[in-house]
């Protein structure tokens, strides 16, 4: 058995811990099977030392011009193909999609047109598609609409994250069986310890996104550096030891660095590993996150955790654990941010809400495993 996982990053930390959770899972029930993920050629220099260290294969995958250009690996020898880990799209049997948030018009049109016409030159072969938990939507224009009525009609399984998510996407379609709210599955990953870090000096965590500024109004964006550096101060203030953690990318590397230099100095986290990641916020007393598994890792291990988000997808995944005013607005004014931010800093409202949060994800950690029970049941047909 051939199974994809499908969009699964090794450059996006929260995507690198989808594929962990992935594999954790699938390999306890498929042990035998051949684990691939799908690459872009732009990026195997960087990811294919990765990719062979955790033992899997690849399936070169890339879209230009409508074009499918991984489909000219066939014509690399089988023998050659075997010894450099390449399958081919056509030796798949199952295709797990794990993008998180790619069907979307927030991404106008590229993505759910890839997923369109994949879906169905993979039911023309029989492949086993399920898009595992992830946001969708919304969808606005009807060719959008259209390839979302053609993946949805192709799919074996879906399963929207979080109730807007699931709203968008019936609006289109309507509901049907196959479609299924379950909550993010990363939350029954543990994290690993993480000893590079002095936890009884560094105490709160900050994770920087960079799609607070190039995704959100000009108002937001303009707004989120000096908020950023507001909690900060405040924290400092009120006998917090806050430090900052890199979850992605050069951009999220200078924001770090800049609200670190507007403070004085403070520490910047750059892990590498999204189990270690999730080790080292398992032990914070609190976080505020601007990336989503930043705050699903938080959260699921009870530690209370404020966002700021420039989707529907962080204030869905706070309402799924009681928590719905742990969003933080760029633009609150001091009095309630302040407010807010003592929550985290008391020692017994911090204590009071690690308790709420940590009975809310024991239930959530049981969707994910009967999501999973969905899953194989669809394999094993």
């Amino acid at each position: 058995m051939i199974i994809e996982i499908r969009k699964a990053g090794l450059i996006n930390k929260g995507a690198e811990l989808m594929l962990l959770s992935v594999l954790q899972k699938m390999k306890t029930v498929y042990p035998e099977a051949t684990f691939l993920v799908d690459l872009d050629p732009r990026h195997i220099v960087k990811c294919f030392p990765k990719i062979r260290a955790m033992g899997l294969k690849y399936k070169p995958w890339f879209w230009y011009l409508g074009v499918q250009w991984g489909d000219f690996a066939s014509l690399i020898p089988k023998k050659i193909r075997s010894k450099l880990g390449i399958v081919l799209d056509r030796e798949v049997d199952i295709v797990l999609d794990s993008a998180g948030f790619a069907y979307s018009e927030q991404w106008r049109n590229r993505m759910t047109a890839e997923l369109a016409y994949s879906s169905s030159r993979w039911r023309m072969t029989n492949k086993k598609i399920i898009l595992l938990p992830q946001a969708l939507g919304p969808y606005f224009s009807q060719e959008v609409k259209e390839n979302v009525r053609t993946f949805v009609e192709k799919a074996d399984l879906i399963f929207p994250r979080e109730k807007i998510s699931y709203k968008y996407l019936i609006s289109v379609v309507g509901q049907q069986d196959k479609v299924k709210q379950y909550p993010d599955f990363t939350n029954l990953v543990k994290g690993v310890p993480y000893d590079g870090l002095d936890m009884e000096n560094l105490n709160v965590c900050l994770i920087p996104n960079y799609r607070m500024i190039d995704k959100t109004s000009k108002n937001v964006s303009e707004a989120y550096l000096p908020f950023m550096i507001k909690c900060v101060r405040y924290l400092v203030a009120r006998g917090a030891k806050p430090f900052i953690l890199v979850h992605e990318g050069d951009n999220d590397i200078v924001l770090a660095r800049n609200i670190s230099d507007e403070v004085g100095g403070l520490p910047v986290i750059m892990e590498s590993d999204p189990l270690k990641i999730k080790g080292i916020l398992g032990k914070c007393d609190a976080i505020i996150s601007s990336r989503y598994h930043g705050l699903v890792s938080g959260l699921s291990q009870g530690v209370p955790s404020f966002a700021t988000g420039w989707s529907h997808k962080y204030s869905e995944l706070l309402e799924d654990y009681g928590f719905r005013e742990g969003i933080l607005s760029v633009d609150e004014n001091e009095e309630e941010l302040y407010a807010k931010l003592d929550i985290i800093i008391n020692i017994e409202s911090n204590a009071d809400l690690s308790s709420r949060l940590t009975e809310k994800s024991e239930k959530l950690k049981a969707l994910s495993e009967r999501m999973w029970e969905n899953v194989f049941k669809e394999i094993n047909g």
